[in-house]
């Protein structure tokens, strides 16, 4: 396949979003995160035994700050974007996830893979995330040893703290894993 310049300048510009949205997830930079999504922006992660279902960019900027607190430790990486365009100013993607995510206050560590499928859209000469899913690959669960010593932890300081978080339930509903 061919692109011209302006593709190629847009598949920058789009894997740079991506790229960002994972960053600001594990630095609870909301203020950053707030420009990435388009007001209406579309949620559905489907995981081993949960799934989260939210639409608009206000209720992801609320789930995302619960989810990443001051209690919690994150790593995303996303890996080997396919990215395809559907016109002028619209494009799909597929990423290769990799997380960990650690609950202090649970005293356990999830991690593992999942496909993410998003569809961008240009608004102006910004991309906009419209639509982000996911359906996890893998997914572990396991308690922390007692003997874990956390030496960094960035969202401790930079987190929503633990008794200024609202109730996320309204985003989930927890199934069977499988």
């Amino acid at each position: 396949m061919t692109h011209t310049l302006q593709q190629l300048s847009d598949l920058e510009d789009i894997r740079t979003l991506k790229h960002r949205y994972f960053r600001c997830i594990d630095t609870a930079n909301l203020n950053e995160l707030s420009e990435l999504f388009t007001d209406d922006v579309q949620v559905d992660y489907r995981g081993g035994g949960y799934r989260v279902q939210l639409q608009g960019r206000e209720q992801m900027l609320e789930f995302l700050a619960n989810s990443f607190n001051a209690d919690s430790l994150a790593r995303h990486h996303g890996h080997m974007p396919e990215i395809r365009f559907t016109g002028d100013d619209s494009a799909e993607g597929t990423w290769y996830l990799e997380d960990l995510f650690i609950s202090l206050a649970r005293r356990d560590c999830t991690w593992g893979t999942a496909l993410y499928r998003d569809r961008y859209v240009r608004m102006g000469e910004v991309w906009k995330i419209a639509k982000t899913e996911y359906d996890r690959v893998i997914e572990v669960w396991e308690p922390l040893r007692e003997d874990i010593k956390i030496l960094s932890h960035y969202l401790s300081r930079h987190g929503r703290k633990l008794a200024d978080c609202t109730d996320n339930s309204r985003f989930l509903t927890f199934t069977e894993p499988g």
